[in-house]
């Protein structure tokens, strides 16, 4: 690896670098910074946000000016202004041991008679968005006949907010002798033909593949129904309590609308979008960039000139419209060296959307499970834990408080106390998940032909013996439900008095089985008959018995129509037992087994390919 000293750097530059924490150039900045450094040298550079752009171009342009000469001699395009003045504090930083070097950004929203004044006054290194540049050409007040040098960055962007024919007015007034250098986070067919049309000979630099992702992201999706989106994305949140993330939204109202709801709910959220003011918007930017806000709710174009090292996961509150957008958003974590996680939010159909995206960045997409309320109340209790062994104590400070402290908490022991402590931050989410339903990811034929696969292995378990001496009961409680062997266990303990031995446990996604001592099976059945989990009926029924539907070989779902009756009943064959009547249809339930008006119905049913016919 070079030095940027071996890459050509100025010793003025190196040490305000060095000063900065830069010890070594990164890829794109090994690759560009030389080649900048000389003269008619055009480059095309294909790199993600984040791989050290702004050093890349910045240094090599600051190393060319002539100080002396109080004229513009370079010029940079970006399409925001938050990144105007990202830009332009970043070049301070890195010039400021050279003296006399002025920079000037140049946005909309802001006083242009003083910008005006500042052009007057002398700048070497003009940093603006289009439509403000052009305005100022327009007036007379800039001139660009001495400009050397021109970087636009995120041309694609610009491309893609409208600003192609003032790029070419903006162009069109600059020297052709000069160096051109165009940053792009993925090669468009315009990007392509501005290359051509402004560009000579470029040198085409590319840091990974070509319109690919960040390789430190990983790629995770969420398929969900439309109406479960919104819980979806507040599962997410809790499910990682030290989330800062970016939750990008399509529109600026379902922006507000999202982050309104999160604020609503106590979250550490805002908004960001067109319609604020560019005082609550740089209000806001602010927040999140010191950490005040945990989740910032934006646009794509309001998030533009937002620029932080340390976002841990980018959500995407349904897939962008333009999929170039979806590799800028997810550029946004994962940077400088650091690992992290893009997650989508999606319905059925944005899956074509979904694979094109997989195509554009050369990655798969993992296909996430839907966090549990349990394992997110795990996932809090821990912070919780994490957060007390953290806390900074000031002896000295507190000392005075502590025996009046001491005396009003002597009642409680050590271990009510930690219960009392973890309780006034858990209880919350505690008291939420617990009845909530678990949320339904969608799928998709092929997924939905494994979800057929996985029910005949259900209907396999259902048909399994027992081993000798033990009886094989039904439950209508299974992995949706947080119902694994301990809460049997817990739930059997509870509602019988006494010692029950259990045998095999087979746990299915909806419902499961488990075996019992022969002589405890009728009182383990009426027992938990009466009984509630998470504000539940439970329903159980021995599996292996003549009396329920294990035994019996085949059954028929016809409606009968009985004389004189307008609505079909139902009966079921080969059964050996009287015909029953039923007013409701028997079918598959998504939990457990239906119970028809005097009589449990075959858990079997279940298990049937053929839908129930009305006749």
């Amino acid at each position: 690896m070079k030095t940027f000293e071996e890459l050509g750097v100025s010793p003025e530059i190196r040490r305000a670098i060095e000063d900065m924490g830069f010890a070594c150039p990164m890829p794109v900045q090994e690759e560009v910074i030389p080649y900048l450094l000389g003269d008619n040298n055009d480059v095309v550079a294909l790199a993600q946000t984040g791989t050290g752009k702004t050093a890349a171009f910045g240094l090599p342009l600051i190393q060319k000016v002539d100080v002396r000469e109080r004229t513009p001699q370079s010029l940079i395009l970006c399409p925001t202004r938050e990144l105007c003045l990202q830009i332009a504090g970043d070049l301070n930083d890195y010039s400021k041991y050279i003296d006399g070097l002025r920079v000037l950004p140049v946005y909309g929203g802001s006083s242009i008679e003083s910008q005006i004044r500042s052009l007057k006054q002398g700048v070497h290194i003009i940093v603006a968005t289009p439509g403000r540049l052009l305005d100022l050409m327009e007036r007379k007040t800039v001139s660009l006949a001495a400009i050397r040098n021109v970087v636009m960055d995120e041309a694609d962007e610009m491309l893609n907010m409208g600003f192609s024919d003032s790029i070419n007015a903006i162009l069109a007034e600059v020297p052709d002798e000069r160096n051109t250098l165009l940053f792009s986070a993925t090669m468009s067919a315009e990007i392509s033909r501005i290359s051509k049309k402004y560009l000579r000979n470029a040198k085409e630099i590319t840091i990974g593949r070509k319109n690919e992702s960040t390789g430190n992201v990983n790629h995770v999706v969420y398929t969900v129904h439309a109406k479960d989106k919104y819980a979806a994305l507040k599962r997410i949140v809790d499910y990682y309590p030290q989330i800062y993330c970016i939750v990008f939204c399509r529109t600026r109202k379902e922006t507000q609308e999202i982050a309104d709801k999160l604020m609503q709910e106590g979250y550490n959220a805002d908004a960001l979008h067109g319609e604020l003011s560019q005082a609550q918007r740089d209000t806001v930017m602010q927040k999140f960039r010191i950490r005040n806000l945990q989740i910032l709710v934006a646009t794509d174009v309001a998030a533009r000139g937002l620029d932080v090292d340390d976002l841990t996961h980018v959500i995407n509150y349904g897939l962008p419209d333009d999929i170039e957008n979806y590799t800028h958003r997810s550029g946004r974590t994962g940077r400088a060296g650091k690992t992290g996680t893009s997650i989508s939010i999606i319905n059925l159909r944005e899956k074509g959307k979904l694979r094109e995206i997989e195509r554009v960045i050369n990655k798969k997409f993992v296909f996430g499970e839907m966090p549990t309320g349990t394992q997110i109340c795990e996932k809090q209790l821990l912070k919780v834990i994490d957060d007390l062994e953290k806390v900074k104590v000031s002896e000295e400070e507190i000392a005075a408080f502590m025996p009046d402290i001491y005396r009003k908490l002597d009642w409680l022991s050590k271990e009510d106390l930690i219960k009392r402590m973890v309780s006034h931050e858990f209880n919350r989410f505690a008291e939420y998940y617990r009845d909530r339903e678990e949320i339904e990811i969608v799928t998709d034929r092929r997924e939905r032909g494994n979800r057929s696969n996985e029910r005949a292995a259900n209907k396999e378990g259902g048909s399994r013996k027992a081993e000798k001496g033990y009886t094989r009961l039904f439950i209508n409680l299974g992995k949706v439900d947080n119902f694994y062997p301990r809460e049997l266990i817990d739930l059997i303990n509870k509602n019988t008095t006494r010692r029950i031995n259990l045998g095999r446990i087979d746990l299915m996604k909806s419902f499961s089985f488990f075996e019992v001592e022969e002589r405890d099976a009728k009182m383990v059945v009426g027992a938990l008959n009466s009984a509630h989990f998470n504000g539940r009926k439970v329903a159980v029924e021995i599996a292996d018995s003549e009396a329920t539907g294990a035994g019996r070989e085949s059954h028929s779902d016809k409606p009968v129509t009985k004389k004189g009756e307008g609505k079909p009943t139902y009966k079921k064959e080969k059964t050996g037992n009287k015909k029953t009547g039923n007013k409701e249809k028997p079918g598959r339930e998504e939990r457990g087994y239906t119970q028809a008006r005097g009589k449990k119905d075959d858990w079997k049913q279940f298990f049937q390919n053929n839908d129930n016919k009305k006749k």
